[in-house]
């Protein structure tokens, strides 16, 4: 554990030393959880529960995201703090009757959330199951996708336009914190459950805009836009943000579709355009300051005569020393 100062280890102690808020404290390390969840587990009135929240967050012990009138709370993931709770919790017996019953409770609540995530899946299963009949099979893709990225280590992965979170559960095992941000509360719900399971507890899943990112530049070393761009009234901006947080050095991977003529999925599935060229990508890599070095082509196993879609990747860099550009 690293040296903090005195200042800093007072006002996490104090923070801590309390009942409730160590149990807090226990619970955000495992998972996370809104001011309902927690009056739900503990017990406890909202007000009160806010006012431990609001001490534990100013100790710097935990950490706060906003998604719409929901905010969901964590255990802090880095810094002095982050330490220091992570050592208390260290001592506290995994035996402990409260403890256990939170636990309890909490994966009461995590199955709720699940199942919850699951109906919606339910109701649009339809739709997605049509969509991947066109186009290679998953399978194929995950892997050309891995193979295109490699293996990292990444320090932090930023898939953008996240959806059910496979991309980021397919890149956990390469990343030492993954973090999907998508603009659906819904498929937030969704991925937040589908993530909420052993060897995945250091990803994530954010409400935020894909033009405007809360992350600082140069914050992430690996970025991926996995079928988003055609949803995107200005995909050329998106491809700009996702420059902005890389760092040099640092990769973007996009997976989309090559021109095609179903106008079905614009009409019926909200694609705004019809896939892209490669000498189009090329060019917004360009204005944003990344060199495309790999494209990939998977084509599908289709009828003669049947229209389907090819799924493209491509792979760029930003160069070492080099700042994105605004497209």
């Amino acid at each position: 554990m690293p040296h903090v100062s005195s200042a800093q280890l007072l006002t996490a102690l104090r923070a801590a030393a309390e009942a409730t808020r160590l149990r807090m404290l226990a619970l955000l390390s495992a998972q996370e959880l809104n001011v309902k969840d927690l009056t739900h587990i503990l017990g406890q009135s909202q007000p009160r529960v806010s006012r431990h929240l609001k001490l534990l967050a100013e100790a710097g012990l935990i950490e706060r995201y906003h998604e719409g009138a929901y905010a969901y709370f964590r255990m802090a993931g880095a810094g002095p703090e982050a330490e220091i709770a992570r050592a208390l919790l260290g001592l506290v017996s995994a035996d402990d009757p409260v403890f256990a019953r939170d636990r309890d409770r909490a994966e009461a609540v995590r199955r709720e959330r699940f199942e919850a995530a699951q109906a919606f899946f339910r109701a649009h299963a339809a739709e997605w199951d049509r969509l991947r009949g066109l186009h290679a099979p998953e399978a194929e893709a995950e892997a050309a996708m891995r193979d295109a990225l490699g293996d990292g280590p990444f320090d932090l992965h930023v898939d953008l336009g996240t959806g059910t979170g496979r991309v980021l559960e397919l890149f956990a095992p390469y990343a030492r914190r993954g973090l999907g941000v998508d603009v659906n509360r819904d498929m937030l719900a969704y991925a937040r459950a589908r993530l909420d399971k052993p060897g995945l507890g250091h990803t994530q899943v954010r409400l935020g805009d894909i033009f405007n990112l809360s992350l600082a530049d140069g914050a992430a070393d690996a970025v991926t836009l996995h079928q988003v761009l055609h949803f995107l009234d200005d995909p050329a901006r998106a491809v700009a943000e996702a420059a902005r947080i890389l760092r040099p050095g640092g990769r973007l991977l996009i997976a989309d579709f090559l021109p095609h003529g179903l106008e079905i999925l614009r009409e019926s599935y909200a694609h705004q355009r019809l896939g892209f060229e490669t000498a189009q990508i090329t060019e917004w890599l360009r204005r944003a300051g990344l060199a495309l070095i790999e494209t990939r082509e998977l084509r599908p196993d289709a009828p003669t005569g049947a229209e389907a879609l090819t799924l493209a990747l491509w792979l760029a860099e930003k160069p070492k020393g080099a700042a994105a550009r605004a497209a």
